[in-house]
């Protein structure tokens, strides 16, 4: 993988908008963490790669609410590297603990966590049901539930 740099959102731009709806559907919640937390953007050669928005939920406890990674670079360890500098980000911050959840459905995404070293914490049963208008399909499976995991920094 060519040198990748990872850098503050300095806009909310339509391509921006399209990584961050490929991990969300809802530009609404989309927007509403957007508003909350803080947007870091990853470039190769220039080009969006990825992104990840991560926000301060309780005392020493962040978030991170989003995660995406063009779909054309996927599996290069783009994401990876996105989580790792979100864990530092969080560590700045002052954090003690750093949360991420995803949907039952979303089987690479609790891969990519549980080697990043996140455990799991719980689920919340029908979430994407009571939050989300449509339907969400993964994997061929209905993405009804939140799985949260956790990572003590």
């Amino acid at each position: 993988m060519q040198h990748l740099t990872i850098q503050k959102a300095i806009n909310h731009d339509q391509a921006l908008y399209e990584l961050l709806l490929l991990a969300d559907p809802s530009k609404e919640i989309v927007d509403e963490y957007i508003a909350r937390g803080e947007c870091y953007t990853a470039y190769i050669s220039g080009e969006l790669a990825g992104v990840y928005v991560i926000i301060t939920t309780r005392p020493q406890t962040a978030e991170i609410v989003n995660i995406a990674v063009k779909q054309t670079m996927q599996k290069q360890g783009i994401g990876k590297l996105l989580i790792r500098d979100a864990i530092e980000k969080a560590k700045h911050m002052g954090a003690k603990v750093i949360e991420i959840g995803t949907g039952n459905s979303s089987i690479h995404q609790l891969s990519l966590y549980q080697k990043c070293g996140f455990r799991l914490q719980a689920i919340d049963h029908d979430f994407f049901i009571r939050h989300y208008d449509e339907e969400i399909f993964e994997n061929g499976i209905q993405c009804r539930d939140m799985v949260r995991l956790y990572l003590d920094l």
